[in-house]
């Protein structure tokens, strides 16, 4: 047997473990999984200090080394995250009534884990705890392959996730590691479907369309974030100008930060100017289409064709159009079903925008930033799915289980 088949069947028998937690028990075991953070935060900033250096000698990209980067503050982040979860229900064993058929059977649905979930992903630390925190609390076990960026970090926040496991007779396999990121071991672990019931890829466009060509288990995609924001002809500049800020400059390597900046015609002459006054002092790089090349210094023409990019840095696209339909399409062709914005005070309009635009998360004069399963209750999130099947948008605990159907009868017999 391999190390990846070992790895993925005790995962398998470890969930099997958390059927009968109550849900009291799950949140003191989470709420003992974020002070133990906390307290072995200078290990775990030690073992970030080593991929740090390692991520620099290979000359990996800034955006890449932010998402790498662990602090106090952001271990701090991943504790509240954990005890967030453990703050909200626990959707393991959640009834729906369907009703009682003619017959008299009585069906309803009940939520249960999905089993085994395998996260692949590239130098995101914080995966470890977030991913681990929230496949506990929703009865699943979770096999973690990070790369090779992050490997020191993860293994050090998994240890630590797993000493508490083990200190309240849970197997360790609940959050397993894989121990090293070589390609061979990755095919392996994408062959292992006897056991594991779903892979979530979390990285760069990359790694996600390898893992969906090559696995054989179920894949729910964790895409790129080409988000936009959307200037309506009836748009509050001040807030449109805070919202432009916040998402392209608060920070840029993450997936719910603004790509594009899509204008209205009919406010160029007034809103681009000082679009161009609020991002030059961030010496934003400007991508622009024909019709607002001039109102921004130095900037770059676009071909119509060289839209969509994920940037991950101070650089954004900008495009003019004619209407809220050119918007739409403009969004459809080069968006990636992450994150759209638009900013108006029609109440109307913003209700179309919402309607019609095929995002799994769409705002209304609120930054993409919000994107985010923190932001949005969900304590923390396994990722921000962007297909659609069977999750769209951020990750939580409901999630990451599904439903089962009870039925109910008195000695029922089909005819």
């Amino acid at each position: 047997m391999s190390l990846i088949t070992e790895i993925s069947k005790q995962a398998a028998q470890a969930a099997r473990t958390l059927i009968n937690l109550t849900e009291d028990r799950k949140n003191q075991i989470l709420l003992a999984m974020a002070s133990a953070l906390r307290n072995n935060s200078a290990n775990i900033l030690e073992a970030n200090k080593n991929d740090m250096a390692q991520a620099k000698e290979n000359n990996l990209p800034s955006a890449m080394l932010d998402r790498l980067l662990l602090t106090q503050d952001r271990i701090d982040d991943m504790a509240e995250g954990i005890e967030v979860i453990a703050s909200l229900p626990d959707p393991v064993g959640k009834l729906r009534e369907i009703g009682e058929q003619a017959n008299g059977l009585k069906i309803s649905k009940m939520r249960m884990p999905l089993g085994v979930v395998c996260m692949i992903y590239e130098a995101r630390p914080n995966v470890t705890a977030d991913a681990g925190a929230l496949c506990f609390k929703s009865g699943n076990a979770i096999i973690l392959r990070g790369g090779k960026e992050a490997l020191y970090s993860s293994k050090a926040i998994a240890s630590v996730l797993q000493k508490i496991l083990k200190d309240n007779d849970l197997p360790e396999a609940l959050i397993s590691v894989i121990p090293n990121a070589d390609r061979s071991l990755l095919m392996d672990l994408m062959e292992q479907r006897k056991y594991i019931d779903v892979i979530i890829p979390r990285g760069g466009e990359g790694l996600i369309n390898f893992v969906t060509d090559n696995s054989k288990i179920p894949v729910i995609q964790h895409f790129k974030g080409v988000c936009h924001l959307y200037v309506d002809k009836y748009a509050d500049f001040d807030k449109a100008i805070k919202i432009l800020l916040n998402g392209k400059t608060q920070r840029t390597g993450v997936c719910n930060a603004l790509e594009g900046l899509v204008v209205h015609k009919d406010v160029i002459n007034d809103f681009l100017p000082l679009a161009a006054k609020a991002l030059a002092p961030h010496n934003v790089k400007i991508n622009a289409c024909s019709r607002s090349l001039s109102y921004f210094e130095d900037a770059h023409l676009l071909a119509d064709n060289e839209f969509g990019q994920e940037y991950l840095d101070l650089e954004i696209a900008v495009k003019v159009v004619d209407s809220m339909e050119q918007a739409f399409d403009h969004i459809h062709q080069f968006g990636s079903n992450h994150t759209e914005v638009i900013c108006t005070e029609n109440t109307e309009r913003a209700q179309l925008f919402q309607r019609c635009v095929d995002a799994s998360v769409v705002m209304v004069n609120a930054s993409s930033r919000f994107s985010d399963g923190s932001q949005l209750g969900l304590g923390a999130e396994i990722g921000i799915a962007t297909t659609k099947l069977h999750a769209y948008g951020p990750m939580g605990l409901e999630s990451l289980t599904t439903e089962k159907f009870l039925v109910s009868g008195d000695g029922h017999v089909r005819s």
